[in-house]
């Protein structure tokens, strides 16, 4: 999977594949939980965009003040021609997330499915993982919130999410993935891992550091 971290990967990938592609899960998957830290009237920006349907099914239900980024020159520009006329508030823009061109505290919220996973996928993860949620952290108002969804097991990811740098509450929910029978996890109260999708929670906390 080390090639997900490469910028090359995604621009040769979309030349290739212009079909519609969902990382994860729908956005009916997991936004019983978004939902709960997100209002119709928030601005909302979603890192790694690709040719996900993520941002058009929230549109949909309201939420349409949203900025879509991505790597990926190909796929901003299909996915911006693509809602130009039926999403008129949705936004497109090809962006590096290690390096977001917003002012600080524009954003209420930022929504990643995979795109985090990705850059710990890549060379050079570590210090590219700090970058990223370095902007994060900065493009988001004082009272914003990071909803990360992840294939990633709290034992991996949580310790990226409590640094000391950022001043937020994490909380961690859960997801079965969508091969998973859910009636089937209840009825066994299944625990293996494997069987689920992580959806991290970040919010800031109004007062702290970062955010005079």
């Amino acid at each position: 999977m080390a090639q997900y971290g490469k910028p090359e990967y995604w621009e040769d990938r979309y030349q290739r594949d212009t079909e519609a592609f969902d990382w994860y899960q729908r956005y009916t998957g997991v936004k019983d939980i978004v939902t709960q830290y997100i209002s119709p009237n928030h601005q909302i920006l979603n890192i790694g965009c690709g040719n996900s349907r993520m941002s058009e099914e929230m549109y949909e239900e309201r939420y349409e003040y949203v900025t879509n980024v991505d790597i990926s020159f190909t796929v901003i520009k299909a996915m911006a021609e693509e809602y130009e006329g039926k999403c008129p508030n949705m936004h497109f823009k090809q962006m590096d997330v290690r390096s977001l061109q917003f002012d600080q505290g524009t954003f209420d919220c930022v929504v990643d499915k995979g795109t985090f996973d990705s850059i710990l996928c890549g060379d050079g993860s570590g210090p590219n993982s700090d970058q990223t949620l370095n902007e994060i952290y900065r493009v988001l108002s004082p009272t914003g919130v990071y909803i990360c969804i992840s294939y990633g097991i709290p034992d991996t990811r949580e310790s990226y999410f409590r640094n000391n740098a950022f001043d937020w509450e994490l909380h961690t929910h859960k997801v079965a993935k969508p091969t998973i029978s859910t009636s089937a996890i209840v009825s066994s109260e299944d625990k293996d891992p494997k069987n689920f999708h992580y959806i991290y929670v970040m919010r800031k906390t109004v007062g702290k550091k970062g955010d005079e």
